[in-house]
């Protein structure tokens, strides 16, 4: 069976990337496209090559990439897939819009609809920095968008979510029933420790809706208190102007370091609706709390105070005072929550088990597929 792996496009390694890499495994000998590829850590990869679209060469691609989004639905639709049998698309923006051909079976598995062309429309707006009348350009092509993923996203035979809030995503935007598949966590790449250190910890790309402006913000105002942020974005420079003596903030940093951070840590705090939220789930698999925002893909994986064996501890709004008492929560019952119980919630969500269901899933279709034709 000849395969065609479709995905947006390979910058820096996240959640989504870690999924390829489980795809890649389960099926060595796909092909790989993505819009563009300017990824350094390669080893996910395997050494195979990427075909790219026209985008990889146009100017500042490397770094304005999302400024070339109006043509990304157009460079995806130019790639000749003909003669593959199995179309396996990775999107979280275009790739599931892919053009197919009868006899071909296209399965995407969905990370979100493009949240900045639905639910993020304003906050995107405002991260740009386009206020009005001078933002009619961004709305119209914004509108083209949801116009389009709409639309594209009718194209795939058959549909999987990384989660359930993300097939309710899908449902209300799409009008599409897909099945869920949890994505990857590998576990095997965290080792806890009984003794945690006296500081909390983030872990995300640094862009508003991750809302790690709300840690900065809470921490800076409770000197007791130690947070470390690991990560890297635009907004970088403005969570280092906010923060106070208490909060450090790392960049980026190498696999290994953060796999380090995240056994000693105290907690670890997710402020924002993920769809899943890989990063939480790798702090339970070092043996970490988890302290997180109810909303999302997060209350569909952790293990809250009215579990048997809790795992996180839940805050009910994206503000400073909901958060403070999430921590106050957490501080109050951190003897609850062991490191065997995080760790054993984690295991739920191994790449084996992603593995598994993906190939059924797949199976599936293919199956479907052939006896439509």
């Amino acid at each position: 069976m000849k395969i065609a792996i479709t995905f947006d496009w390979l910058s820096v390694i996240g959640g989504a990337e870690r999924v390829l890499a489980e795809m890649l495994a389960l099926y060595p000998s796909a092909d790989i496209y993505a819009v563009m590829d300017f990824l350094e850590e390669r080893s996910i990869l395997g050494g195979r090559p990427v075909t790219t679209s026209f985008i990889q060469h146009l100017p500042g691609a490397r770094r304005f990439y999302r400024h070339y989004l109006p043509l990304m639905p157009m460079a995806v639709e130019q790639w000749n897939l003909q003669g593959y049998d199995l179309i396996l698309s990775s999107s979280h923006a275009v790739s599931k819009g892919v053009i197919s051909s009868p006899g071909q079976t296209h399965v995407a598995y969905i990370h979100t609809p493009m949240r900045y062309a639905w639910d993020l429309q304003a906050p995107s707006l405002r991260q740009a920095g386009l206020m009005r009348p001078l933002d009619w350009a961004a709305r119209w092509m914004l509108h083209r968008l949801r116009l389009w993923d709409q639309l594209s996203g009718q194209r795939p035979d058959h549909i999987i979510a990384n989660s359930f809030f993300v097939a309710e995503r899908i449902r209300k935007y799409w009008r599409r029933d897909s099945e869920v598949v949890y994505p990857p966590v590998d576990v095997r790449r965290f080792a806890s420790r009984n003794s945690p250190e006296d500081f909390y910890l983030s872990v995300s790309r640094l862009v508003p809706h991750k809302r790690v402006d709300l840690l900065v913000q809470l921490f800076s105002t409770t000197p007791g208190r130690r947070l470390v942020v690991i990560g890297d974005g635009p907004e970088l420079n403005r969570l280092k102007a906010m923060a106070g003596p208490n909060v450090t903030l790392l960049g980026r940093q190498p696999e290994g370091v953060v796999a380090d951070y995240l056994s000693r840590c105290r907690a670890f705090i997710l402020a924002a609706t993920e769809d899943f939220g890989i990063a939480p789930l790798e702090a339970q698999a070092a043996g970490r709390p988890v302290i997180a925002l109810a909303r999302g893909g997060a209350v569909e994986t952790l293990r809250g105070l009215e579990e048997d064996r809790p795992t996180a501890v839940f805050f009910a709004e994206p503000t400073p005072h909901s958060l403070k008492e999430g921590l106050e929560a957490f501080e109050a019952a951190a003897d609850r929550i062991t490191a065997e119980a995080c760790r054993a919630n984690a295991e739920r969500f191994s790449t084996e088990r992603f593995r598994t269901e993906l190939s059924d899933a797949v199976n599936r279709a293919m199956a479907l597929g052939k006896q439509r034709r």
